[in-house]
């Protein structure tokens, strides 16, 4: 007869996300896996598999939780340029006040393991291109309402705003400053003028 798991594996996913986006894939060990989900080594790996397999799950898990609600706040209707502005300025908000210095879960992966992991470079990429085309999409629609002068280029924007939303999340986890990220996210903001 088949043994039932005795937990949920999707509670047991979020609390891997919660472990990982703190520490890092490199400092968290399988013993500490094992300790922070309550779960023995065997079912771990017999559920989501490798340390590295349950890391790429919890980088997808992540990314699936985080990507809808950004395109959802840049696709409502009405202006757009406020969705973006409101977006980039969370971002520099949410970089300065990270007490615990998470960070953001994509952008730590982007730093420590997408340069020699691919796996965990295209998952990266894949939220990375989910939110430029959020970002495209509201600034295409922001220059047909006239919001956005014709000469500009949404895509380049959005390219432009991705990269610096991404390197306040790095700013903001290494030495968080609310002026140096408001800054920044000001002046970039000029650019939709």
């Amino acid at each position: 007869m088949a043994r039932t798991k005795e937990f949920d594996p999707d509670a047991a996913l979020q609390s891997a996300v919660e472990l990982f986006w703190r520490r890092g894939y490199e400092a968290t060990s399988m013993a500490d896996l094992v300790g922070h989900l309550g779960i023995a080594r065997a079912s771990l790996y017999a559920t989501f598999g490798s340390k590295h397999e349950l890391y790429l799950k919890a980088l997808q898990r992540y990314s699936e939780q985080h990507s809808p609600r950004v395109a959802e706040e840049l696709s409502r209707p009405g202006p757009a340029l406020p969705a973006v502005r409101g977006l980039v300025t969370r971002f520099a908000d949410e970089a300065a006040d990270d007490e615990l210095r998470r960070g953001c879960f994509v952008t730590n992966t982007a730093v420590e393991l997408a340069p020699h992991d691919p796996a965990a470079a295209r998952g990266v990429e894949e939220s990375w291109l989910a939110l430029e085309a959020a970002l495209t999409a509201a600034l295409t629609r922001a220059q047909e309402q006239g919001e956005l002068p014709a000469g500009r280029d949404p895509a380049a924007l959005a390219r432009m705003l991705l990269v610096l939303m991404q390197g306040m999340r790095v700013v903001g986890k290494a030495v968080p400053g609310r002026a140096r990220l408001r800054d920044a996210a000001a002046q970039a903001l000029t650019l939709l003028e």
